[in-house]
């Protein structure tokens, strides 16, 4: 009977370990660095981004991510901030003890260090050059960003540049990888208090890891959706999309005060944006101009 019942319910068992243990995994590599491959990440895929859908958002840029089937891509997309001088650091994967390490992103008052990719839409390797917050209200650079000055008003347009080589390589350290390092700044950033992908965007990567369409294997590195307007939005016509060049990077100003939290109130709420808030019409945590080049991830704009 003891023989009979471990034959029944023993692969059940064994299915339902197996299952938590990966559920784990994906969880907790949300939160620091738990996954680790052997196989290199493939190169960044070119793509559009679609029209923001409102205020108040910010775009998070696609990557990615590590499955049962290989590499599938979880597509770029816009999630709305968690409170008032939130920023986001990418995740990204760096090579380390012969492996490939993933780093998850996360939210803070400033922006960390991502690897050095070039992720595109502002995300150029050092900080973010998207925008920044301001009397409680984030101001989108039109020049990396695709906004509707019909329905936002609160823009400005600074170019950004990159005098780095450009490339579409999507991970840090090891052969043929983005030899970056954190800058001092990007130091004090890790120290900072910082809130972990939101549920919206752990749901947003389950979704992608149940669409074989999104398989590294099966499109070959060319994700038939690569951007979406909000979350899990895998399907359905596309909206309005544009792609970005790579522009000129402007130096910050000096500090501001701090940020009002959206309600319900946020610990991190009172935290300064990255850097210091630019005059009127410039990024708050643009780096020191670098050469223009293409950006990987995006198109030349015609």
């Amino acid at each position: 009977m003891k023989t009979s019942t471990s034959r029944v319910f023993g692969p059940r068992i064994a299915a339902l370990v197996l299952a938590v243990v990966t559920l784990t995994a994906s969880t907790v590599s949300n939160a620091g660095v738990f996954v680790s491959v052997t196989i290199a990440p493939p190169v960044l895929p070119v793509y559009e981004q679609p029209l923001i859908p409102g205020p108040g958002y910010l775009w998070t840029p696609g990557y990615w991510a590590w499955g049962p089937d290989g590499y599938y891509w979880v597509p770029g997309t816009w999630v709305q901030a968690p409170y008032v001088g939130a920023l986001w650091t990418p995740g990204y994967w760096g090579w380390g003890g012969g492996v490939y390490l993933w780093h998850a992103g996360y939210w803070g008052p400033h922006v960390g260090f991502y690897g050095g990719i070039n992720y595109g839409c502002g995300y150029t390797g050092v900080g973010y050059h998207g925008g920044y917050w301001e009397g409680g209200a984030f101001r989108y650079n039109r020049a990396v960003n695709n906004v509707n000055v019909t329905n936002i008003t609160s823009t400005y347009n600074t170019t950004v540049v990159n005098n780095t080589s450009v490339t579409r390589v999507s991970y840090n350290g090891g052969s043929g990888g983005v030899m970056a390092q954190p800058t001092p700044q990007e130091r004090i950033a890790e120290r900072d208090r910082h809130t972990p992908v939101l549920p919206v965007q752990a749901q947003h990567e389950m979704a992608a890891s149940s669409n074989r369409a999104l398989l590294a294997s099966v499109n070959r590195g060319h994700p038939a959706v690569a951007a979406t307007v909000r979350p899990e939005r895998f399907t359905g016509a596309p909206g309005s999309a544009r792609s970005f060049s790579q522009q000129a990077a402007v130096p910050q100003g000096p500090p501001r005060a701090p940020m009002r939290p959206l309600a319900p109130p946020h610990p991190q709420a009172q935290a300064r944006p990255q850097g210091a808030p630019p005059q009127q019409g410039r990024p708050h945590d643009a780096r020191a101009p670098r050469g223009p080049e293409e950006r990987p991830g995006e198109r030349q704009r015609s």
